[in-house]
């Protein structure tokens, strides 16, 4: 089986991005490994996955996978790179759509100076919609790691996030601590983990060890969840740039129901075939 792709990047978070609008592809979880394998594929932290869509509203639908295998709700980063890749494989002239993801409808547009802001919608924090086992609705949560107490906020952008602020990113233990958080019994779906260095209130480091993918350059949706825990602990203001290992992304809340909305680049590195 020859398969076209297209690789991508936002702000380091690498992408195999695939379009199932004009071709049919259906792929076993071994064939996305094998995709996402950076020794014997191609090599990405997400495969992404354009299609048609059956939604009224919406102008394309939204895929996501792990480099694991396994389908995951939501990808900021990869959804700049949605909005490059439909517009460079003339899908559309549209500069901004209507993406269906499995948590909901997503709204990316390109700006006129090569950036993408996609409105993440609102963040969720109700336990079961996340989900988090817990019995208090507060916005820092202690949770046990082999033996040590972690302090927590927990949101949801589509998908987990368990956000702690640590004094310093780089010494954090990202990925000992996050593998062991991804998996702890209290997040039923497993969960993003995001370690926070608040510069000051304007200003963020941020490393985030995902789910089914291990600590990444970058984590849109984990930027975002990060500002929102920040704003909600009062550390931060609504307008919050975040610096990660792979490049910055500005993140704005107005708090409360109001969208998130994300702002970073969307790079093609190269396009290429491979024989699964």
């Amino acid at each position: 089986m020859i398969l076209k792709f297209t690789k991508m990047h936002g702000a380091g978070n690498d992408f195999v991005v695939l379009d199932g609008v004009r071709h049919t592809i259906r792929l076993t979880p071994e064939q996305l490994r094998l995709l996402a394998n950076r020794h014997f594929g191609v090599g990405c932290d997400q495969i992404l996955l354009v299609e048609k869509t059956e939604f009224p509203d919406a102008d394309f639908r939204y895929r996501i996978f792990n480099a694991d295998g396994g389908e995951v709700e939501q990808c900021g980063n990869g959804a700049r790179c949605f909005v490059r890749f439909v517009h460079a494989q003339k899908l559309t002239h549209k500069r901004e759509i209507t993406v269906e993801t499995r948590s909901g409808l997503i709204k990316p547009r390109l700006e006129e100076n090569g950036q993408v802001t996609v409105n993440m919608g609102a963040p969720i924090f109700e336990a079961a919609r996340i989900p988090f086992d817990t019995d208090s609705d507060a916005v820092i949560q202690p949770l046990d790691v082999n033996g040590e107490t972690v302090q927590i906020s927990v949101v949801s952008m589509g998908n987990p996030h368990a956000v702690q602020v640590v004094d310093d990113v780089e010494c954090a233990p990202v990925v000992a601590q996050g593998a062991l958080i991804e998996c702890h019994p209290r997040f039923p779906n497993r969960v993003n983990a995001g370690f926070m260095q608040v510069v000051d209130r304007g200003h963020i480091k941020l490393r985030v060890y995902e789910r089914g993918a291990g600590e990444t350059l970058s984590c849109g949706t984990g930027a975002c969840a990060a500002v929102v825990a920040g704003i909600r602990r009062g550390l931060l203001d609504n307008d919050v740039q975040v610096v990660t290992r792979g490049g910055i992304l500005n993140i704005v809340w107005a708090g409360g129901d109001a969208p998130v909305l994300m702002t970073g680049p969307a790079i093609t590195v190269f396009e290429g075939e491979i024989n699964l």
